[in-house]
């Protein structure tokens, strides 16, 4: 009888991945490195605590997901989510939890599509908020700048000079 909450964790972790990988807070707090170098260790960690978080509490309400992620992102982040996200990832984790411990391995199969549909998306957001515009860059990279093209023997700052000089 082991088996079948063996598959439910693997699909709960499955999801939970999902779900935190298309976080957008999360994964800006990570990539700007809000959580310091330790920023994606801490995201996994906070993989593994949310398989514990709720193996320990079987029947979570989505306030007290809310209340754990703010918490975790509060305080491993230095980052306070007000953007709707805290909402939305709770209950998509609620939601997982019980599909999987339902053994509905065609429920989290959908949800786990739909998650992966917003990863193109996430990862062009994520590629213009970082330095440099650079999805590989890594964090504190400074921003790339336009480069101007190159003066001709400094001829023209000598043209400036010039005409500055004749107008006064």
């Amino acid at each position: 009888m082991a088996a079948p909450g063996v598959e439910a964790r693997a699909l709960f972790a499955e999801g939970v991945r999902a779900v935190l990988g298309g976080w957008a807070a999360l994964q800006l707090a990570v990539a700007q490195g809000f959580g310091g170098p330790q920023g994606p260790e801490k995201a996994a960690w906070l993989s593994s605590a949310l398989l514990d978080f709720f193996s320990q509490n079987a029947d979570l309400e989505q306030e007290e997901v809310e209340d754990f992620l703010a918490e975790v992102m509060d305080n491993e982040f230095d980052t306070v989510v007000e953007d709707g996200s805290l909402q939305q990832v709770s209950r998509e984790l609620v939601t997982l939890f019980a599909r999987a411990r339902g053994g509905d391995v065609g429920g989290v199969g959908a949800a786990l599509g739909a998650l992966a549909r917003r990863g193109p998306a996430l990862a062009a957001a994520l590629a213009s908020a970082r330095p440099g515009g650079d999805p590989q860059s890594p964090p504190g990279t400074p921003p790339t700048a336009p480069r101007s093209p190159p003066e001709r023997g400094g001829q023209r700052q000598e043209e400036e000079e010039e005409s500055s000089e004749e107008e006064e």
